[in-house]
């Protein structure tokens, strides 16, 4: 379709910003599921004898189906064939499958003391079901992701695109921030581990519910639009096929960015999964409260991910936006891998500091990240396109990385126990060294991309607004 659309459904401001409203209630349950096991770390290896190792097994079980079944890529397909509305549903059902079965993994005794052998790999069969439940969930959510994005591009493209994309941010990372502070203090009040798994099941049912209204509104928008296309004669976009991956995987700049998505978010989503354990083992923090500290990396993003992308929609400078994003990120894990020592207070300042700059960085680099890919791929190919790169990030940053840091941390940065002799105290510099060396990576391809946009003017530094 032409970017102008008058008499449209999507024209109205209202309605516009109430459906963007109600899809990012699913990402905030679902990003709220996506964390809530990260400040579980010690209570898991406390009750469930979790290792780190069991912990890395979890969190990188996430990407398994995404990556090693291209369940993500199939998910592209199809939402580029079907539509955001049978694709979202499909994706929240999805998701409480596998929730579920994360839930029943942490709450039944069946499995105590069971230990499963899988491809020469053992842990117990606690952790394999979890693991298991968290790699359905992770497809539900993954494509959850990009329908996401699919829908705020074809209900705000030519209008505030990045701002609406920082806004469902914001709320997504809502449910983060909730994941990284709220799971032990409801475990706390009702004394059962699974209790956050439950309160999880709860908040996809309404997510359910709410994602059912939008898909009513979301008809009447397609309805609007083949009634203006006939009214003016437009020829609407092409569909779909499946020999445009060819022209997705020529695209350079489709490349760059999807390498520096990569390399980001290798840089925070692992950082977040074992932060407060970080924290606890450099600075001393008790959990609660680097729990508190990692959620701030989030709630900062709450109010910075909007700001910035009304600047990207106004102004333009998107490759600029996340060559800078990409600086402060290197620059902060640079100094959370110093081998500095200092007393509490000092300690948790420093922390906090480096937590809230990071989120800096969180905030920067996504808001114009995703708005320019639907500056580099034609509409019709979107969905194929954001399932790509949402593959690669799962591949890295999602499954090997948290995988291998485990395994790093079990192997080789074990420097004592605590005083019951059961949980491990872990010397972090290694990961920190790993995440430090992604910002530095970051920071070239942001500036290759930049370099191409100039090239082929896709106009990634022009503002998102059509005047």
């Amino acid at each position: 379709m032409t970017e102008k659309r008058k008499g449209v459904y999507s024209d109205s401001t209202v309605t516009r910003w109430t459906a963007l409203l109600i899809v990012s209630l699913t990402m905030f349950a679902g990003y709220f599921i996506a964390d809530v096991m990260s400040p579980l770390q010690d209570k898991l290896s406390e009750i469930m004898r979790w290792g780190a190792d069991d912990f890395g097994l979890f969190n990188g079980a996430y990407a398994w189906f995404n990556v090693f079944l291209f369940f993500l890529i199939f998910g592209g397909f199809i939402l580029d064939k079907k539509g955001v509305r049978f694709t979202g549903i499909m994706a929240i059902a999805i998701m409480m499958i596998g929730t579920g079965l994360i839930y029943w993994a942490i709450s039944t005794d069946t499995l105590a003391e069971k230990v499963w052998n899988i491809f020469s790999i053992k842990h117990p069969a606690q952790v394999w079901i979890a693991s298991i439940g968290y790699a359905i969930f992770g497809v539900g959510i993954e494509i959850g992701g990009i329908v996401t994005s699919r829908i705020i591009v074809k209900w705000f493209k030519g209008k505030a695109l990045a701002f609406a994309m920082g806004m469902q941010l914001s709320v997504a990372r809502l449910g983060t921030t909730l994941a990284l502070s709220a799971p032990l203090l409801i475990i706390n009040a009702t004394g059962k581990l699974s209790s956050p798994l439950f309160v999880s099941l709860v908040m996809l049912c309404v997510s359910l519910i709410s994602f059912l209204l939008f898909s009513v509104m979301d008809k009447k928008l397609d309805e609007s639009i083949k009634a203006h296309a006939l009214e003016n004669k437009i020829v609407a976009d092409e569909n779909f096929h499946i020999k445009d991956l060819k022209q997705i995987v020529k695209n350079k700049a489709w490349w760059y960015v999807t390498i520096l998505c990569v390399l980001f978010y290798s840089a925070v989503f692992p950082f977040l999964k074992f932060s407060t354990n970080l924290l606890s083992n450099k600075f001393g923090i008790d959990p609660e409260t680097g729990g508190m500290i990692s959620s701030l990396l989030t709630f900062g993003c709450l109010f910075m991910t909007p700001l910035f992308g009304g600047i990207y929609d106004r102004k333009g400078r998107g490759a600029t936006i996340m060559l800078i994003g990409a600086v402060i990120l290197f620059c902060a894990h640079l100094l959370f891998s110093l081998p500095f020592h200092f007393t509490k207070d000092i300690a948790t300042v420093y922390a906090i500091s480096l937590v809230l700059l990071i989120g800096v960085s969180f905030s920067l680099v996504p808001c114009a990240m995703w708005p320019a890919v639907s500056k580099i791929i034609p509409d019709h190919q979107l969905g194929t396109a954001y399932a790509g790169i949402f593959w690669f990030q799962n591949l890295v940053a999602l499954w090997a990385l948290p995988t291998f840091l485990g395994v790093i941390l079990d192997k080789f940065c074990i420097i004592g126990y605590d005083v019951t002799g059961k949980v491990p105290k872990y010397d972090y510099s290694i990961p920190m060294v790993i995440f430090m060396s992604f910002g530095i990576l970051a920071i070239l391809f942001a500036y290759l991309l930049k370099l191409e946009d100039r090239k082929k003017g896709y106009g990634i530094e022009q503002p998102n607004i059509v005047k």
